[in-house]
């Protein structure tokens, strides 16, 4: 049986301690063997899937990245505060705070989970910008509601390229877009977003997600682009303005 290991903890040193039974941390999932990381924590009750044992932290071809905000402005304001990236295994392979350029006047600790201590020694925006960036280029991007999230990193990714749990219609009920926690309860039979956010627990629930219906969701994206290519082969041709023939 494999020992579980402790991941160290990213970025934060007021997150709870995990204690995962060894039979639990050694435990097979969608994304291989997981091991215990002391910023999530357990539930006795049930497995906890989101928990990596597996020690491969490359950069895969599919990332999942969640982001936590802050308010900047009169409050109301978002900017990105902490990203991070999975890799498919649900490894960590880029965690950071970030100091908006915006002076922060709401942590939104509740929900964000971000103290004032946790910005003190941040990167700045443009340079986890980039490094994002490089990151997630030429990759699948799997999230939840990855709009938000891009554009608080001010980037933009190729539509064939992003996987969004909100935007897949398995995953939407009567056409209606699903909070992450509702989709992670149903289909992953975890509990998450029970207080302060982790966006490292919900980067691996979203990759998870996806690899669920890995299979479908890419029958349907080849499908969707294939019909894309056939349309614009049967779209006629413009006439030249002087009516001598095409252009």
């Amino acid at each position: 049986m494999d020992k579980a290991v402790k991941l160290k903890p990213h970025g934060s040193n007021h997150s709870k301690a995990s204690t995962v039974p060894k039979s639990e941390a050694s435990s097979k999932t969608l994304l291989g063997k997981r091991k215990e990381r002391s910023d999530v924590e357990s539930n006795h009750s049930q497995k906890n899937i989101l928990i990596p044992v597996n020690d491969d932290f490359s950069l895969t071809d599919e990332v999942a990245m969640d982001c936590e905000m802050v308010g900047v402005g009169q409050g109301n304001k978002s900017a990105l505060g902490r990203v991070t990236l999975v890799n498919k295994w649900g490894n960590v392979i880029y965690d950071e705070f970030v100091r908006p350029i915006e002076r922060v006047v709401d942590f939104r600790t509740q929900i964000s989970g971000i103290r004032p201590c946790d910005l003190k020694k941040a990167k700045d925006f443009p340079t986890v910008q980039k490094r994002v960036a490089e990151l997630i280029k030429g990759k699948i991007l799997v999230g939840h509601a990855l709009r938000n999230d891009l554009k608080a990193l001010l980037l933009s990714h190729p539509k064939n390229d992003v996987r969004d749990t909100s935007e897949y219609q398995f995953f939407q009920k009567e056409g209606c877009k699903r909070a992450l926690r509702h989709l992670a309860a149903e289909f992953l039979g975890v509990q998450i977003q029970n207080g302060e956010h982790c966006p490292v627990e919900d980067a691996r629930s979203a990759m998870l997600l996806y690899q669920k219906k890995r299979k479908e969701w890419e029958k349907s994206v080849k499908a969707e682009q294939k019909l894309k290519l056939k349309q614009k082969k049967r779209k006629p041709r413009k006439k030249s303005k002087d009516g001598g023939g095409f252009e």
